[in-house]
């Protein structure tokens, strides 16, 4: 990016708080630029920086102004692209863009990242072990992907999926647990593993087993307890019936 920076104008403000102060010290290195700051916040580790260039390309931003209110679509992406007028903005103006802006640009990073350019920027990240590492004992800290439950925004957070056991679990940060799940999609790690397939480690076929002073248990004894409890289950609707 070569152009003046008008980022500054919308996070201009006066630390009041040793909270605030600590975390305008940490994070004073990533204002350049918007989408800088936006993935160096705290929480937003699992996205990675769009190129500008394809922001910029009207194209890959198809059908994403109705997913954001009209008025603020285009100060969201010139706030995005570093190029937002330098006039002064209502508090609730500024609150609505930055909302905005912070949407859009997770609408458009599920685009960016199964294409060429974003793969290999996730992948960087995957092979760091950013997305964390599976909790299942026998995947052996495979690492994992973001993925979407559903492509939809405002539905689903996101969650984590292991190539290993080939199942997602929650993210452990509460931070994370807010990210919507649309802004990584349902394709990301599955395109990854078709463009990298080497990447994809064998499914495990271990398994725990339980055990009772070493021993097996039987899935007979498990069958006949399960018969147990769905007849006790059906007496006691027979018993409330007769009550009745």
């Amino acid at each position: 990016m070569t152009h003046t920076s008008t980022f500054a104008l919308i996070i201009d403000y006066t630390p009041t708080t040793l909270e605030e102060l600590s975390s305008t010290d940490s994070d004073s290195e990533c204002y350049k630029y918007w989408v800088e700051w936006y993935t160096c916040s705290e929480g937003n580790e699992y996205f990675c920086d769009v190129d500008e260039d394809y922001i910029m390309d009207r194209f890959n931003l198809t059908n994403l102004a109705q997913e954001v209110p009209s008025q603020y679509y285009n100060k969201a992406l010139e706030l995005i692209t570093d190029r937002l007028p330098e006039k002064p903005m209502s508090e609730e103006l500024r609150e609505n863009v930055e909302r905005s802006a912070k949407h859009l640009y997770g609408l458009i990073h599920a685009r960016y990242i199964i294409t060429a350019r974003g793969l290999v920027k996730m992948l960087d990240k995957y092979k760091r072990g950013d997305f964390g590492r599976c909790p299942r004992v026998f995947c052996y800290q495979n690492p994992l992907l973001p993925v979407g439950i559903t492509d939809l925004p405002n539905q689903k957070a996101v969650k984590l999926y292991c190539s290993r056991c080939e199942d997602i679990y929650n993210p452990k940060s509460r931070r994370h647990n807010m990210i919507d799940g649309a802004y990584f999609g349902t394709s990301f790690p599955h395109m990854l593993f078709q463009v990298y397939p080497s990447l994809k480690l064998a499914p495990t076929d271990q398994r725990y087993v339980p055990r009772i002073f070493g021993f097996k248990l039987h899935s007979t004894a498990e069958l006949h307890r399960w018969q147990d409890e769905q007849r006790e289950k059906q007496k006691e609707r027979l018993g409330i019936t007769n009550n009745n």
